[in-house]
């Protein structure tokens, strides 16, 4: 027994006795808790921290209630790998429609044309062709129509178990800026709601974070038009759906979520004007443009660039003119190789592309 007792600690508790003979607990000062260890001394760091801290302080004319303080985050490039060689949702279009035995002999030739652009593009360096968010976003549409939500959610997590081209040590689907997701933590930890709001396919981005615990309501994408399985042509508006079926993915696309679309999804499913916003395109700048235009609130935007050619697959002059504008736009600009102290996390090497076919 007395053995037994001595293992028992009271690391937080400290029992003294009063004059009263009284009995009173005192707990010692916890340590606090440290954030954002992966960055580096910055002025993107400092702006974010300064920025939270003011409108967290109940006492500061800058306070922001709770309910209000809304941040959204564009996906690719901001929070996820983009340049692997090019945006996940063309990675994975490009394999349905050329390289999966199950569907490439069905594909159509608008499909066939789209994923060979990426093609040309990612393993000749061939320019893409004019508009092409937009002819992808009709191609994607038709290739992967017919597919359950559910069948489209294990497509998407059994593609990205791939290893990403042009790194030894992780997978498509482990492709997160170790950085940003500090980010996410530490908005959280100060009651901010954050949303993902992202040009890809919705359903798409909902697969890739739900990894990282992101509830699929605070995801906003590209959609399709959903069908109930039984439907046929009928008009939804005219058609019960039953308990026995499904929906399905219709080759129907209603909205690509980029620039100003990203403010009017963000107004219809949101409903409230965010407070911090972050992205790291031009698709993005509307987005960060309606966070700034919140007169009730103080603002911050942030935009990412990448600069960094030793860690990652970047065009450091062509990100160096963006950070520029990005900052006479009046946003915050984030390098990736100067405010990171890692990218992809340890084990993580860049290395040439390689390709089978």
């Amino acid at each position: 027994m007395k053995q037994w007792m001595k293992m028992i600690t009271l690391p937080l508790i400290v029992i003294s006795m009063t004059s009263c003979g009284e009995n009173t607990t005192t707990s010692e000062p916890s340590k606090p808790q440290e954030y954002l260890q992966l960055w580096n001394s910055c002025e993107s760091l400092t702006a974010l921290k300064t920025y939270v801290e003011d409108v967290t302080n109940a006492n500061s004319k800058n306070f922001i209630p709770v309910e209000d303080r809304i941040a959204t985050f564009d996906m690719d490039g901001t929070f996820v790998g983009e340049l692997y060689p090019t945006y996940f949702e063309y990675n994975l279009l490009e394999y349905r429609v050329l390289d999966d035995e199950s569907y490439k002999d069905k594909a159509s030739d608008s499909e066939k044309e789209a994923a060979q652009a990426i093609r040309g593009f990612v393993r000749e360096g061939k320019a893409l062709p004019d508009h092409f968010d937009m002819i992808h976003a009709r191609a994607a549409a038709k290739a992967y129509a017919g597919m359950t939500l559910k069948e489209f959610d294990l497509y998407v997590k059994e593609y990205a178990k791939t290893p990403a081209n042009g790194f030894t040590g992780m997978t498509y689907g482990e492709s997160f800026y170790k950085p940003m997701l500090e980010v996410f933590d530490y908005l959280q930890d100060h009651d901010f709601t954050y949303y993902v709001v992202s040009g890809s396919d919705r359903f798409i981005c909902r697969s890739l974070v739900d990894s990282l615990n992101i509830e699929p309501n605070r995801v906003i994408g590209m959609d399709v038009v959903l069908e109930a399985s039984k439907q046929g042509d009928e008009d939804g508006v005219n058609y019960t759906m039953g308990k026995d079926e499904y929906l399905v993915r219709t080759d129907e696309l209603i909205i690509k979520n980029l620039k100003t679309n990203k403010v009017k999804q963000i107004a219809q499913e949101i409903g409230k004007v965010p407070v911090l916003s972050f992205g790291n395109s031009g698709g993005d700048s509307a987005m960060h443009n309606y966070c700034l235009s919140n007169t009730e609130y103080k603002t911050e935007a942030f935009m990412l660039i990448a600069d960094d050619e030793a860690r990652d697959h970047a065009n450091r002059e062509k990100a160096l003119k963006l950070g520029e504008n990005w900052k006479a736009a009046g946003y915050h600009v984030i390098s990736m190789r100067d405010d990171f102290k890692t990218i992809y996390g340890d084990g993580v090497v860049k290395t040439d592309f390689h390709f089978e076919n």
